[in-house]
């Protein structure tokens, strides 16, 4: 079993910043991908980044391509989202996700998921 708790979220201005964190405990850390995905009112919830068991391999959706960066500390049990040039349709709960080995871009096949944090832009 792997426990998930994120945070970082707030309210912050369109153009600006946040880091998001997601710290695990439970299960061997390293022995999963890690993923982060977000969710806005009324929308199913979207991928936004993935990042390999290593941190050697990351993935993006192409709509926060050049703004967001997946980084992970192994050692500290955490993955983080870095998130610049922020935009109102960024605006939503942001969730991380773990699965065993590979990582992939769909939802379902992520296991352990945290209780998400709310990211608020503002135009």
């Amino acid at each position: 079993q792997v426990q998930l708790v994120e945070s970082g979220g707030g309210l912050v201005q369109a153009g600006g910043s946040l880091r998001l964190s997601c710290t695990a405990s439970g299960r061997t850390f390293t022995r999963y991908a890690m993923g982060w995905f977000r969710q806005a009112a009324g929308k199913e919830r979207e991928f936004v980044a993935a990042i390999s068991w290593s941190g050697g391999s990351t993935y993006y959706a192409d709509s926060v391509k050049g703004r967001f960066t997946i980084s992970r500390d192994n050692p500290k049990n955490t993955v983080y989202l870095q998130t610049n040039s922020l935009k109102s349709e960024d605006t939503a709960v942001y969730y991380c996700a773990a699965r065993r080995m590979t990582m992939v871009t769909k939802a379902d096949e992520y296991d352990y998921w945290g209780q998400g944090t709310q990211v608020t832009v503002s135009s």
